[in-house]
């Protein structure tokens, strides 16, 4: 099943919501897509929005601080299961039925993401401290398409399961693994301004004064500051309208469409 060509090539890191896929939506097409024409690539998903309707289910309110979710013992549980359980096996099902041969894991599994707490008042939030890409590799190499659940582990006594966002986890990947693109399929068309105009090209040197200045909010701190992490580390990173039709195969094949991350 290994195609050799795969690993001379860079591989592709694709960040999918994982709540926004819809019925209409063309990420997993292009994925399967590309990687039936040689591409390697690594899905990293969120899915926030279940997430949030499962902790609802179970009277656990969802708050976020600066687009990251606030995850207490009453959460992490949940969180979890959603993410590691539901979600992973839809997409990992829904790529499989496209004919793609992909492999869920979480961030636990193989170690891939070693994580500390990020800060106390988030709870169970984690910030990667060390991305072990053997396993990916090692998936890489045999020809799967890895699908990746924000899950990580912070060991210590007794070892602690901490959700750590999906943005952040797709930059320290792409870092990691040495990924020639990063492409975030969002909701937005573009990343703006502080006078709310479109940004084309954002420098890494300029993204901690876009969220000073308010201008980036939200969802969309994680990401730009993940976008400048994997650019630093040598990938072209791109942020994009995820509900556009095929627009992650588009703007691999160099498309300008959404905001482009440069270091």
């Amino acid at each position: 099943m290994a195609h050799n060509g795969r690993m001379t090539q860079k591989p592709v890191v694709v960040k999918v919501g994982g709540s926004t896929l819809g019925s209409h939506d063309t990420a997993l097409a292009d994925i399967a897509a590309l990687h039936a024409a040689g591409r390697p690539l690594v899905v990293v998903h969120g899915g926030g929005n279940a997430a949030t309707e499962w902790l609802k289910l179970h009277g656990v309110s969802s708050e976020f601080v600066d687009g990251l979710r606030v995850t207490r013992e009453d959460a992490i549980d949940v969180v979890v299961a959603v993410l590691a359980g539901l979600v992973n096996k839809q997409i990992v099902a829904q790529l499989r039925t496209l004919g793609s041969p992909a492999f869920g894991l979480s961030g636990v599994d193989g170690g891939v993401l070693r994580t500390r707490q990020l800060d106390a008042r988030l709870g169970f939030v984690g910030e990667v401290t060390a991305v072990d890409r053997g396993p990916l590799d090692a998936l890489l190499a045999a020809g799967y398409l890895p699908v990746l659940a924000p899950v990580g582990f912070w060991e210590k006594e007794p070892a602690r399961l901490m959700n750590v966002n999906a943005d952040t986890v797709a930059g320290e990947v792409a870092a990691a693994v040495g990924a020639g693109d990063l492409v975030f399929l969002t909701d937005v068309a573009h990343v703006r301004d502080a006078a709310g105009g479109a940004i084309d090209e954002l420098r890494a040197a300029e993204v901690e004064a876009l969220i000073e200045s308010g201008a980036a909010c939200g969802g969309m701190i994680p990401k730009i500051r993940a976008g400048a992490r994997a650019a630093l580390a040598g990938a072209r990173c791109l942020i994009v309208d995820g509900r556009e039709a095929h627009a992650l195969r588009s703007v691999l094949e160099g498309a300008r469409l959404g905001t482009r991350v440069t270091a």
